[in-house]
């Protein structure tokens, strides 16, 4: 069953004014002036917490902001799911309340969210876009959502996944398609493909999303945002639809999608540690991205792997970033990872019978456990299952190659690339792609070494163009760093969504 886009909205910002939900206090003239000089959906997470927490404007009126734009865009995009206006401006309400009486959560106190329903949320629907769970209430977080709120943030609703996450189109038998914002023909990549095409249309400061395969740097290439996906053992998959269990497991990773990269290295300072639970997460230090020397920096760079064919924007984005990284005085050379052909076949062997839940076994138990019976995976299940000495070999050769590859470091500290070979798809292409055009992100979750995507350039038909940094294991630091560089250098591109207007 199809939940209601006019059931889901229906409850909106105005209603929740009539109920007489109110900020505790606002200090009238700086608030006036800050309207004046910005629109809040504009701002970053550090800027509004500073708003917040200085009392330049409440709580109330952020999560306003945002839940208005949701309601503005969203029966466009079809990105948030389980939409909750009235619950979060009454959370909103008690930040305030306590801020007033000078109980601060921390720095996401009364900052507005939304999160991949592939994650387990208290008391809201969370479905994973699989019709087992559609009526699904958890009854604890998962450990990101527990950390965010815990520092303060007032989830506004959930945000529309692929079935189980197990696709890089975002559409599914419980909510339906997810659409780009930049172009509603196209799709915004999956599978957080919910959560960068709200961030990109102004109605979320941040979401949480998950890569198996790509699915935070696709869907951030493709609705030109920033996302990270950590070092495999940073952050707990617990509570997540696909958690710490099983052979699949060193592949998914969780991490943010945002509208800057300090907002990235905010939240994964949250998100990231042991929660003793997830037996995969080690207590690694989160190193200082701002204390990277980075003039010291040694860059390589690729631009076709060889495997697709990149399309002449996503060229040009690659080599303009590569003449802004060089005329600053790093030392960059072309350079691909070695063998990277030949690893490309391992991760394809990988990705199918073990990032895909070992074929049909796997999947068979994912769903009796969310009893679904009608699937959009049944196809998964024809894949060939691996007998126990194909399987045992396959692991051999993942570890050496994981091992062979970390050779690459001796000589490097960064490398970047494309995130895709192209823009964001039409909706029309979806069965025209296969793994090969993933092939520049799926590698990283292989050798689970940390990823960032930040928004390069803009293709001849408009649509974002993200570049891909990729930095040792561990070194999230340099990944944000460059990132950091890069979003100074190629310009602000994230204010240019928000004043799109959507036909309802």
């Amino acid at each position: 069953m199809k939940h209601s886009r006019r059931a889901l909205l229906k409850s909106s910002i105005i209603t929740a004014i009539g109920l007489a939900i109110k900020p505790s206090f606002v200090k009238g003239s700086a608030l006036i002036a800050e309207k004046k000089a910005t629109n809040l959906n504009q701002l970053s997470i550090r800027q509004l917490s500073d708003l917040i927490h200085k009392k330049e404007v409440s709580s109330f009126e952020v999560v306003s902001a945002f839940v208005n734009r949701i309601e503005e865009v969203n029966p466009s995009l079809n990105a948030v799911v389980a939409f909750r206006p009235k619950e979060a401006l009454k959370e909103a309400t008690k930040a305030d309340i306590a801020l007033s009486k000078g109980n601060n959560s921390g720095i996401l106190h009364g900052i507005p969210c939304t999160i991949k329903d592939s994650f387990d949320t208290e008391g809201i629907i969370s479905t994973a876009g699989t019709l087992g769970r559609a009526n699904f209430i958890p009854n604890k977080d998962a450990t990101v959502v527990h950390r965010i709120k815990n520092e303060g943030a007032i989830i506004m609703g959930k945000t529309n996944t692929p079935e189980f996450t197990m696709s890089f189109f975002t559409d599914n038998l419980v909510y339906g398609k997810t659409y780009n914002p930049y172009d509603l023909t196209r799709s915004p990549g999956g599978s957080s493909g919910g959560a960068a095409a709200i961030i990109a249309a102004g109605g979320s400061p941040f979401d949480i999303g998950t890569d198996t395969g790509g699915s935070i740097r696709f869907p951030a290439h493709c609705c030109g945002i920033v996302g990270l996906k950590p070092t495999a053992g940073s952050v707990p998959r617990t509570g997540h639809i696909v958690d710490y269990a099983g052979l699949s497991q060193s592949l998914t990773q969780v991490g943010p999608l945002a509208k800057t990269v300090e907002d990235l290295d905010l939240l994964y300072q949250i998100i990231a540690g042991v929660d003793n639970i997830d037996p995969y997460v080690y207590p690694v230090p989160k190193l200082d991205f701002k204390k990277v020397d980075f003039k010291k920096l040694r860059a390589a760079f690729y631009i076709d792997n060889g495997v697709v064919k990149p399309s002449a924007d996503t060229y040009n984005v690659i080599q303009k970033a590569i003449s802004i990284i060089s005329k600053a005085g790093i030392a960059v050379k072309q350079e691909a990872a070695p063998g990277i052909k030949n690893q490309l076949e391992i991760v394809d062997d990988l990705n199918i019978p073990i990032g895909f839940l070992t074929s049909g076994g796997g999947l068979k138990r994912l769903l009796d456990k969310s009893g679904t019976t009608k699937t959009t995976l049944s196809w998964l299940s024809e894949l060939k299952i691996p007998t126990s000495n194909e399987l045992a070999k396959l692991q051999e050769r993942v570890d050496v190659m994981r091992s062979e590859m970390l050779a690459f470091w001796k000589n490097n500290d960064v490398l970047i690339c494309p995130v895709s070979p192209m823009p964001a798809p039409l909706w029309t292409n979806e069965t025209l792609l296969n793994q090969d055009y993933f092939s520049y992100t799926s590698l990283y979750n292989t050798l689970g070494w940390p990823s960032i995507v930040v928004r390069g350039g803009t293709s001849s038909e408009g649509l974002p163009i993200g570049i891909q940094i990729i930095a040792p294991p561990w070194r999230e630091d340099i990944c944000l760093s460059m990132a950091k560089f890069l979003e100074t250098e190629l310009g602000d591109f994230g204010n240019e969504i928000i004043v799109r207007k959507y036909k309802a």
